[in-house]
């Protein structure tokens, strides 16, 4: 397990190297098949889509179109658009559940328009950053936020953890953990920048940005993660999916980023 989890993590970090790096519609595609993707496993665990009735996936269906085009108001240059588009999407799926009614409940619609936004709106901000003055190197810490947080908190939580952070929905976080998590990000955010320092804009010193946006990031990327855990265990189950080996589904590796790309964005915009 240990091994297929380590190749298949090995290939997720070339995948975000040769994407990121490329930026431009090489990205926004790839952001926009993993929102997809990712869609796909949400509405699957809280039953907006079933693999036995394809009759309902009209619903689904709304959803996925909805995701498309707020990445195509993204690839068009049209930012200031995507919030209205949210209220015609939402007009969009609610007609779809009044001409079909009685089809779908009330709770499948509002899980379907959730979903928009928590998979599809929240990870196109991968791609909104990487658009940003600097945008190259404020991408990363997307990652060393998310990924670098849970790296960290694991070893520390393995080493000192004795109290629980969460013991109904996550038992093996602690709260020792959450702190070298935290505390882990912000230090490598500052050696990202230190490292990048040459090739920024920032009038300001990017190593102490770096290390507050990722202490921040990782505080949301928590959250993120332990979001993704609360709606996996009121839906009973183990993993999102099986589409990456030894990590689960999109979700399951991308719960954190859900939460920290956003979170980044916005930081980045307001600091530097």
């Amino acid at each position: 397990m240990f091994k297929t989890r380590l190749l298949s993590g090995i290939v997720l970090v070339l995948v975000a190297l040769v994407t990121i790096i490329s930026g431009g519609k090489i990205l926004w595609l790839t952001c926009l098949v993993i929102s997809l993707l990712g869609l796909n496993e949400l509405y699957r665990a809280v039953g907006v889509e079933s693999t036995k009735k394809r009759e309902n996936w009209g619903l689904a269906c709304a959803g996925y179109l909805a995701v498309f085009a707020h990445y195509l108001i993204l690839i068009l240059g049209q930012e200031s658009y995507s919030m209205v588009s949210m209220v015609f999407i939402l007009i969009f799926i609610m007609s779809v559940y009044v001409f079909t009614f009685p089809k779908y409940n009330a709770e499948q619609v509002m899980a379907a328009y959730f979903g928009v936004i928590y998979v599809g709106v929240m990870i196109s901000y991968i791609y909104q950053t990487r658009m940003l003055e600097d945008g190259a190197f404020l991408v990363w810490l997307i990652f060393l936020c998310s990924w670098g947080c849970d790296t960290c908190a694991y070893c520390v939580g393995v080493l000192f953890g004795k109290h629980k952070m969460s013991p109904k929905l996550s038992p093996k976080k602690s709260v020792e953990g959450a702190v070298g998590g935290v505390a882990g990000a912000a230090l490598l955010g500052a050696i990202y920048a230190f490292a990048v320092s040459e090739h920024l804009m920032t009038d300001g010193n990017p190593m102490i940005l770096y290390a507050l946006i990722c202490a921040v990031g990782a505080l949301i990327s928590m959250a993120g993660d332990l979001a993704a855990s609360a709606i996996k265990r009121n839906h009973q189950i183990k993993d999102y999916g099986k589409l990456i080996p030894g990590h689960g589904g999109i979700l399951d590796r991308f719960d954190s980023v859900i939460f920290t790309a956003p979170i980044i964005y916005f930081l980045a915009i307001v600091l530097m």
